[in-house]
């Protein structure tokens, strides 16, 4: 019998931080199974910074619930299900500032996460993350409106729908070796362009030199969620 593990939250703010990435070094990343989904040639990888809050069972009612800070280093993919092809992403690592998500990922919790220590401080539009952990940080200082560019999406319409198709999140199990589906879903859905005052992550920075280049953020505020596996 299959346990369906799953929880609900409210998700204060979710960053959207998108990269260009190099299709080849893209294709030297991903696991058996998994390739790279193209736009115009290039990879779409990229870190999912969530900050959440009620986050409880899918049984429990009611405002209770815990909160955290967590981030996600990721890339659309795509692979083959009984002949029909369908799209993603692969999470290379998950992070978060709470302990249960960290005790009970891939078991109680969806998804394996690791420990770190976030920063954030926020405005009404402006949004400055930092998070710790062992080998790897990150850094981004994201504000709401102004001119959105990007070489990927023609307008920001197009990124929230391409967001929206890649909802089934892979990612490797305690085992170090199995893959697990982690699918996050929302009753509402609603995506505001952004733009970036500064980015530092360790994980794209250490690619070779010009395979991974920033390219675009949204921002998402202010929505029910839930996770399941």
């Amino acid at each position: 019998m299959t346990i369906v593990r799953g929880v609900q939250a409210r998700l204060r703010r979710r960053l959207l931080l998108s990269y260009r990435l190099d299709a080849d070094v893209a294709r030297g990343l991903l696991p058996d199974g998994l390739r790279p989904l193209l736009v115009d040639g290039h990879a779409v990888a990229g870190v999912c910074v969530l900050g959440l809050e009620s986050i409880r069972p899918r049984w429990v009612h009611g405002r209770w619930g815990l909160r955290s800070e967590n981030a996600a280093h990721r890339i659309a993919v795509e692979w083959d299900d009984e002949g029909e092809r369908r799209r993603g992403v692969y999470i290379f690592e998950r992070h978060s500032s709470a302990w249960f998500p960290v005790l009970f990922g891939g078991r109680a919790f969806p998804g394996v996460h690791r420990k770190a220590r976030f920063r954030v401080d926020e405005s009404k539009d402006r949004y400055a993350v930092t998070m710790d952990a062992d080998g790897e940080s990150l850094a981004a200082d994201v504000e709401v409106g102004g001119e959105w560019k990007s070489e990927l999406f023609p307008t920001v319409e197009d990124a929230s729908e391409f967001y929206r198709s890649g909802l089934v999140g892979w990612s490797r199990r305690h085992d170090g070796v199995s893959l697990e589906p982690v699918t996050l879903t929302s009753t509402a859905w609603t995506v505001e362009g952004a733009h970036l005052r500064s980015l530092r992550s360790s994980f794209f920075d250490a690619l070779p030199e010009g395979a991974a280049v920033f390219d675009s953020v949204v921002v998402m505020r202010d929505l029910p969620i839930v996770m399941t596996a």
